[in-house]
Parts: structure tokens; sequence; C-alpha cells
């Protein structure tokens, strides 16, 4: 199997567990990027920054058009299921925690045979940051394209991730409310991961 298998796959959206919520800073002088290193174009407004606008947020730092601009930025961080499930430490953890069940589980460990897990591990954390509302942007394959050469995977497959899923966030205490968020975005992956047809809407 290739490397692909599962590598977007939403019901591991979930692996990003609500360990220590993340604390939003406007300076974080240690372990901020120089400013030859900041992002040259704003993340909200796609215009060029202005290098004296600047917002840290877990250890990295942004520059922003204006103001507006930056005031967007630190409440959609509030606001995001990223934010409130504990940021990059608690998914970095969940996706570790999650992936020892994967591979023990004989309904869908076959496969990952071939894949390379540090990569794997590394992939599926820079998505699900992403997904939840992260700072940083998934530049990756969509998930139909990642799964279209695995014509195997089923539903038995796509309920025992599922499961796993579950499985991983309840070992962690995470809320049932943010668990059963997570679980909703899952489930409405299941026809791209199986390349199946989207359902058709009914008619209004």
């Amino acid at each position: 199997m290739k490397s692909t298998v599962i590598l977007t796959t939403a019901f591991t959206l979930a692996l990003a567990g609500s360990l220590t919520s993340p604390t939003l800073r406007a300076a974080d002088p240690a372990g901020a990027k120089p400013a030859t290193e900041i992002n040259q174009v704003c993340p909200i407004s796609k215009k060029p920054v202005d290098p004296k606008i600047t917002y840290a947020y877990e250890g990295k730092t942004y520059a922003f058009a204006d103001e507006a601009c930056r005031a967007q930025f630190q409440k959609d961080r509030e606001n995001s299921l990223y934010h409130k499930l504990g940021g990059k430490a608690a998914i970095n953890a969940a996706v570790d925690a999650f992936y020892v069940k994967v591979l023990a589980d004989d309904r869908i460990k076959h496969f990952f045979d071939d894949v390379n897990m540090r990569r794997q591990h590394n992939k599926q954390k820079e998505f699900l940051s992403a997904a939840f509302g992260g700072p940083e942007p998934w530049t990756g394959k969509d998930m139909r394209t990642a799964h279209q050469n695995l014509p195997d995977l089923n539903d038995t497959h796509f309920n025992a991730v599922a499961e796993n899923l579950q499985k991983t966030l309840e070992e962690l205490k995470v809320p049932k409310e943010l668990i059963d968020q997570v679980m909703a975005i899952a489930g409405s992956t299941r026809d791209d991961v199986l390349n199946r047809k989207p359902a058709a809407k009914p008619a209004q």
C-alpha cells in the first residue's frame, strides 16, 4: 500500500486531544522567529505585511498588513477547535497515541506495512493542525486524492479507524462535546475517503 493510506483521513482529525490549552501571547521573544524569517504575506488579507505589526503564537511570530488583521488572527485562534483541544502539544501527543492503537488493530494495520511511520505521524500532525483551525494551512493532498489509489478501503476500515479515534480521545479525557464535534466532522468525510459519489442533497 502507498504511504498516502489514511494520510488525511478525517476520522484521525479527532486525534487532537484536550490536554493543556495553549496560551495566546501578543509577544513571545523566546522561540519567536527573527524578523528576517517572518512571513511576507499577511495570513488574513494576503497583502504585504508591516513588519512592526506582529503576533506570537506557539513560539512563532506572524506579521500582518494592519492592526485589524492582527486582531482577526487572534480571534480566530481563540475560537478555533485547535485551540480548545490544546494546540500543537495536544495534537502531537494524541497522534502518537492513536497510531499505537491503529498498528495493533488487525482490521487496518496491514495498510501501514510499507509506510514510513515517522513521516506519517508528522504529516498527520500537520494536517490535523490545519483541519482544526491552527495557524498553518494544509498544503498536502485532499482526502479524495490521497485515497483514490486504495480501492480496497471500505466501511469496515473506516469504522475501525473511527473506533480507535474515539477511544484515543476518551483516554485523553477530551470533553464529550468536543469529541462529538470531531466525530461529526470525521463521519462527514466517509464518501471522500472511500471514493464514493457524494450523496445527493434533498430538493428544497
